[in-house]
């Protein structure tokens, strides 16, 4: 039996009042969290205090120096190099992806290339519908809470599926590129994911390779990067690693094989989120004395064995660097 017509658009008015009710409450809270302007500098020297990523500082180095030179150009009366924004952003995750784009969000701002230099985060679900008409409305809220900021849509290739079947993926790239060209003094766009899966994406759509036309390649990250990220986040916490503590980590780093999937710095966050508990479990079951007894030093120690715990925690024992399930 065909759908009823008044059914189908009393659920298109409920899902346009909700929307409505929805975008405000984005608007208000993003006036809420929008970070203090910071000048070019600072953001800069932020970008360089970062692990590693060494390749990527230096293309967004190159980057803001090519706008400000055309933004200058454009002040004395010279054309402007034709040039597009938008970027795509290659890597496994964990590489600092998203932290990149925040900073270059906030960097635009500095430039006065946006108003507001901030940065929208989604991914397939946040743009795609389950039924007709969906995808056009929900695509359309998120280009608006990005106006004058950064869109940075992550596994970006999700959108344009290899199945041969109905997908409204599609949908919401052509969608996007027309917001694109319709804001674009107003919206830059970063899509990221995985090297292989990016190519099939920027394929899949004639108007995606003029819009992209810059990529940034974010290399994993080497083993002793792997041990500083870690080192960071332990001292956020206020943890230590000792150097016998190091050593064990630095082990369980280099038995994970590398490629397309590894976890980079999620990897070194999920362990030392493991070790905690291991070093919680240890603490907790000290023979003879009380939690109360016991010294800050010994409560901010991770020994070896809570670092071994943490990989087993994982589903690997650091006996058998071959067999690895846990570094995705």
């Amino acid at each position: 039996m065909p759908p009823n017509p008044l059914d189908t658009l009393r659920a298109l008015g409920e899902q346009l009042r909700q929307t409505v009710g929805e975008e405000l409450g984005d608007q208000i809270e993003a006036l809420r969290k929008q970070e203090p302007e910071r000048s070019l500098a600072e953001l800069q020297a932020e970008l360089d205090s970062l692990v590693g990523l060494e390749t990527v500082k230096e293309q967004v180095h190159a980057l803001v120096a090519f706008l400000q030179v055309q933004a200058r150009r454009a002040e004395v009366g010279l054309s402007e190099a034709a040039t597009s924004q938008h970027l795509v952003f290659l890597g496994n995750p964990g590489t600092g992806k998203t932290t990149v784009a925040r900073l270059l969000a906030q960097m635009y701002r500095a430039m006065g290339l946006l108003r507001r230099g901030h940065l929208v985060e989604v991914d397939r679900a946040g743009l795609v519908g389950q039924y007709v008409g969906m995808t056009a409305l929900k695509t359309d809220r998120v280009v608006r809470r990005a106006l004058d900021g950064v869109l940075f849509i992550d596994e970006a290739y999700a959108l344009t599926p290899d199945a041969d079947r109905l997908d409204f993926g599609p949908e919401a790239v052509e969608i996007l590129l027309k917001r694109m060209e319709d804001h674009r003094h107003r919206l830059v766009v970063i899509v990221a994911g995985y090297p292989r899966l990016m190519r099939r994406f920027l394929d899949s759509n004639p108007g995606l390779p003029s819009r992209f036309s810059r990529e940034i390649v974010f290399p994993d990250y080497s083993t002793d990067e792997l041990v500083a990220i870690t080192h960071g986040f332990a001292r956020e916490q206020e943890y230590v690693v000792p150097p016998e503590s190091e050593r064990e980590l630095r082990r369980v780093l280099e038995a994970v094989q590398r490629g397309e999937g590894f976890g980079n710095a999620r990897l070194s966050r999920t362990l030392l989120e493991q070790a905690l508990n291991a070093q919680a479990l240890r603490l907790a079951r000290v023979e003879g004395r009380a939690l109360e007894e016991l010294e800050a030093a010994e409560l901010m120690r991770l020994e070896p064995a809570d670092v071994v715990a943490a990989a087993r925690a994982l589903g690997e024992k650091p006996e058998e660097p071959r067999r690895q399930r846990w570094w995705r």
